[in-house]
Order: C-alpha cells, then structure tokens, then sequence
C-alpha cells in the first residue's frame, strides 16, 4: 500500500516530468489580472488557475485539509504554503494541458521557495500587471458599491500587504530576467494588446512581418 508521502512524490514526479509552462499572474488588487487572465486562456490556450479559489473550493468540500483550512482562516493565519502547492499540483495534473497562468501566487518568498522546492518547477517567467493604488481604489470602489470589504481602508491595507510580500518575489524573478511588465492602468482592450505581444510565438511574429513586407 503506498504512504501518502509516497504518493507525494509520485505526484511530484510526473508533473515535473510533464514540462509544464507556467506563468505566475501578480498585481495589485483592482489590477484586472483577472481579466487578463480569462482573455489569456481564450486567445493562447492556457489553463488559468486562482490560488484562493483553490483554497476556498477545498475549504468547502468538507475535507480534513478542507477543515484545517477553514480553521486558519478563521483564526486570520496563513494556509501553509504545501497545502496551497499540492492543490495546484493536483489540478495541474487533473487538467490535462501542459500551459497554465496561476494567479495570485506566490504572494511572498517563502511561497515561491516552497514551489520551486516541492514541484521543481522554475515558471516561465512572471506576468506583472503594474498599477498605481489611486487607480486600482476607483477601480474597486466603482465595481463594489456597497460592499464592506472593499473600503477604502481595507482597499489600502491589501494594497500594502502586495508591496510588502509580493513585490520581493517580483525582484527576484527580475534579477533572473523572467519579468514581463505590463502598464495596467489603460484600458483593458489596450492592456491586452501589450500581453498579446508577450504570449504570441516569435515564429508568428516574424511571419506577420513577413507578409506586412
């Protein structure tokens, strides 16, 4: 009978195996990663996966991990950063592409540590949707009237929270060369003109040139 542990790595193995290309999607709250992302996977086929909507679904499912999960949440602590890593694992492996934008992680270095360490998986590179906070502020305010977890305060704290944790991950895959940086406080059609040019092959590139020539 194969331990958990055992499992562990097989999982481990075969997605490592897989050569998987994937993208981190970081910004700011109010960015429009989100957006992005859904034109992403329209246009180039990617699988998009949103680290929170991973932990929320698990927290629902009543699971032990589910369960733990809740608990930490409620106490306002941070899921530990294996638990958030085999759920994308897992749905890495489930989906069945091999190209796949995950959003909002890592939120810090110890995340990214984590992923690299368990997955052997460095990304592509990281999609980087900069924003500045006045503009991301209307952005939220306008598409949540009347929502109380979107108040100014609480708006600025989660900006904050991003300076702090996200941006030495930011730095790091800079320093590496893998940071695309995108202006996303134009429009949305604007803004994905600028990902289109990240994400269309070079071969296609130079064979649009070609028949403009």
């Amino acid at each position: 009978m194969r331990t958990a542990d055992a499992s562990s790595k097989a999982v481990e193995f075969s997605l490592a195996e897989k050569k998987p290309k994937v993208v981190f999607v970081l910004g700011g709250p109010g960015s429009g990663k989100g957006t992005q992302c859904a034109n992403i996977v329209q246009h180039f086929g990617y699988t998009h996966f949103s680290a929170g909507d991973l932990l929320r679904a698990e927290r629902d499912s009543g699971s032990e991990n589910g369960n733990m999960i809740q608990n930490m949440m409620n106490e306002g602590k941070i899921v530990p950063s294996e638990v958030t890593i085999k759920l994308l694992e897992k749905a890495m492996l489930e989906s069945g592409n091999d190209k796949f934008l995950i959003d909002g992680f890592p939120r810090n270095e110890e995340n990214r540590a984590a992923f690299e360490a368990v997955t052997k998986i460095e990304p592509e590179f990281v999609l980087f949707f900069r924003c500045t906070e006045e503009e991301m502020e209307r952005r939220i305010l306008n598409r949540n009237q009347g929502r109380d977890d979107d108040n100014i305060e609480t708006i600025r704290k989660r900006f904050k929270v991003f300076l702090e944790s996200s941006l030495p991950v930011i730095e790091y895959y800079k320093a590496k060369g893998r940071v695309r940086e995108i202006d996303a406080s134009k429009s949305i059609e604007e803004v994905f003109e600028a990902v289109k040019v990240i994400f269309t092959p070079k071969a296609e590139e130079v064979k649009k040139c070609c028949v403009i020539l």
